[in-house]
């Protein structure tokens, strides 16, 4: 039997792992061109989805507080994802994204008090290292604008992680990822109306097909899951996690998209994993208190 804290990780995992999909799902099923539109339907109803099953709105200063997590962690993330997802092969588009366990545990220091460790610090330069060789083996071109978007939604999704460490849940993860779905969306919306406009052509049964995958199961499920973790997990270790993202779209990209797999890009998949191993938080001894043990103190938090 799997105990919490390795349930809580491989929860957490699934998220980023069903990221990986985006890429795919983009490329293969979604209109061309249209990545604001992209992320709005990806957003707005699964936030609206969840706010139906949790029936709860924000209170006081979490109104501006969800706004803000909401721009960070969906809003200025999806459109800068699906912007380097349609210019960037998904491999590529999604690699860059290796950067941030470093990011995220730079600014840890400074808001969260987290002390980097050489382990996380070492652990974070190999999977660079790991990503590096994949990017420098995809046999594709590198668009200028899809990297800085690329590169600018990973600094996002950093800054959205370690404010939410900093501001806590104040609400169960269902709840709380409700309202920056709304958020994140609502803000999508505007953007979409104001730059790309409404689509002129009807949706085909394709394209509805992959708007729904994207919002019910690679948005409203796995952010929960991404959520929770966030909230219980030092700040890295979410980022860590989501270096599982650029190796599944990968292998999806070979496997499914017809991209050719270098051996160099094995090697770079195989330097990724081990630096999410090495950075994972090591489990510590329980020690009894009063014929109980520390774990068991905290065997609630630690429930999913």
């Amino acid at each position: 039997m799997l105990s919490n804290r390795v349930l809580l990780l491989v929860t957490t995992a699934v998220a980023p792992a069903l990221w990986g999909t985006t890429y795919l799902t983009t490329t293969l099923y979604l209109p061309e061109d249209r990545p604001l539109l992209a992320a709005t339907l990806r957003a707005l109803p699964a936030g609206a989805l969840l706010l139906l099953l949790c029936r709860r709105l924000p209170r006081g200063e979490w109104w501006w507080k969800s706004w803000v997590l909401g721009v960070l962690n969906i809003g200025a993330f999806f459109a800068l994802l699906f912007i380097a997802a349609y210019r960037l092969p998904g491999g590529v588009a999604a690699v860059v994204g290796g950067l941030q366990p470093l990011v995220v545990a730079v600014l840890a220091t400074r808001v969260l008090n987290e002390k980097l460790t050489w382990r996380v610090a070492a652990a974070g330069m190999t999977g660079v290292f790991g990503v590096s060789l994949i990017v420098l083996q995809a046999q594709a071109r590198l668009d200028t604008i899809g990297v800085l978007a690329a590169v600018a939604g990973t600094l996002s999704m950093a800054s959205g992680i370690v404010l939410s460490k900093k501001w806590g849940q104040p609400a169960p993860p269902l709840t709380t990822t409700a309202w920056q779905l709304l958020t994140g969306g609502l803000t999508l919306l505007v953007i979409l109306l104001v730059i790309e406009g409404l689509p002129t052509a009807p949706l085909t049964a394709q394209n509805i097909m992959g708007y729904g995958y994207l919002s019910g199961v690679g948005t409203a499920f796995a952010y929960v899951l991404w959520f929770r973790g966030v909230a219980r997990l030092p700040a890295s270790t979410p980022a860590f996690l989501g270096l599982l993202s650029p190796v599944v779209a990968l292998l999806l990209g070979w496997m499914i998209g017809g991209e050719d797999l270098a051996p160099l890009q094995t090697a770079g998949i195989f330097i990724v994993l081990v630096s999410i191993a090495v950075a994972l938080p090591k489990a510590t001894k329980p020690r009894r208190l009063g014929g109980r043990t520390r774990e068991g103190t905290r065997r609630c938090d630690m429930s999913l």
